[in-house]
């Protein structure tokens, strides 16, 4: 289901520029209405219901209705995240919590490598893709 805002929890991020559910969405869906100081989903239909809104709102105002292969018909779903985990708590109808603890990060934040431990020698303007071919395991790429 496509995200949507909750107006009585959302803050606009206090007023910036961009909010942090824009700088995010990878479809450019979520805006900032100005007048209201309030974040919206423009284009539902086109959500790709990745939740990175949801997880990245300092303020929880972001929401999905989740699937019930997720969440059971009429169950919440709330994801708090810090630097290192998001936690998933999920309220069922009869009043039931649950929580899930799941890592986000492999390496310390900030101590990504961008090559992901390659050498940078190949030629990253040749077809081949950046690692080839150690990571697919073969002697050597194939060409015509």
């Amino acid at each position: 289901m496509p995200s949507y805002v909750n107006p009585e929890k959302c803050d606009g991020c206090k007023a910036l520029d961009k909010t942090a559910c824009q700088h995010i969405c990878p479809n450019d869906l979520m805006v900032l209405d100005k007048d209201a100081m309030k974040a919206y989903n423009r284009e539902p239909e086109m959500c790709w219901e990745c939740y990175n809104c949801v997880k990245i709102c300092p303020t929880q105002a972001v929401d999905v209705r989740g699937y019930a292969d997720f969440v059971p018909m009429g169950a919440s779903v709330v994801p708090m995240r810090s630097t290192d985990n998001i936690m998933w708590t999920v309220k069922f109808r009869n009043g039931m919590v649950k929580r899930f603890k799941f890592p986000i990060r492999t390496t310390p934040e900030g101590k990504a490598e961008p090559a992901g431990g390659w050498d940078n020698t190949p030629e990253m303007d040749s077809a081949n893709l950046y690692t080839e071919p150690e990571s697919t395991g073969m002697a050597a790429v194939w060409t015509k």
